[in-house]
């Protein structure tokens, strides 16, 4: 079962990262990989209830990669972490399949709250760079974040946010295809809104000069 789980975390570094050739060059030098293989032991471990040994696993894995992935966290198949560093996912977060994370991502917590604190993503969704996604919210499937957006409240499937607090900027009726697993075609809300202006103005030019 482990092993079925890694081969198609490996397959998603390749669907998803032009810059990957080999199979040796991503178990050396992908940070985030590496940081998802220590991720499966210490969670079996946390499951078996060695909980120190589990700890000790992705405290190590924290050291060397810069990624920290609490034990506890439950991560779906197909997960990919593109770069890694600063990524912090926390011990009741939930990840479904098919995820990416960029660079800075933190799946927190909001307060020393006891229980489910953390947050739970669907299938297919995509987080930018330094993006904050807090508390026991739910985001839905092939849901897009922005980087450095903060979202503090649940996203329904087939959405987009931005912002500092995310606001959904864009909800569209399908998953996200795989050619857009990634962050740069993230709609800019306030160019569109000064675009709608614009054009709102040129209508109102031409109706003042027919009259």
């Amino acid at each position: 079962m482990m092993f079925s789980t890694i081969q198609q975390d490996l397959r998603a570094v390749f669907d998803r990262d032009p810059a990957a050739r080999t199979t040796l060059e991503v178990f050396l030098t992908y940070a985030g990989f590496q940081a998802l293989l220590a991720h499966r032991v210490a969670h079996r471990l946390w499951k078996m209830r060695l909980r120190l040994v589990g700890r000790l696993v992705s405290q190590v894995a924290r050291w060397v990669t810069g990624v920290e992935i609490h034990p506890g966290a439950s991560i779906g198949h197909g997960f990919f972490i593109d770069h890694g560093m600063g990524v912090v996912i926390g011990e009741t977060a939930e990840i479904g399949d098919y995820v990416t994370l960029f660079q800075g991502v933190t799946l927190g917590g909001t307060g020393k709250e006891k229980g489910k604190r953390h947050p739970t993503l669907g299938n297919h969704v995509v987080v930018g760079s330094g993006a904050k996604v807090l508390g026991n919210i739910r985001i839905g499937d092939s849901v897009k974040i922005g980087a450095n957006s903060v979202v503090l409240r649940s996203v329904p499937s087939n959405s987009t946010v931005t912002g500092i607090p995310g606001r959904i900027v864009k909800s569209i009726g399908g998953r996200v295809p795989e050619e857009a697993m990634d962050h740069a075609n993230i709609p800019d809300p306030i160019a569109e809104r000064f675009d709608a202006m614009e054009r709102e103005l040129i209508d109102l030019r031409k109706k003042l000069e027919n009259d």
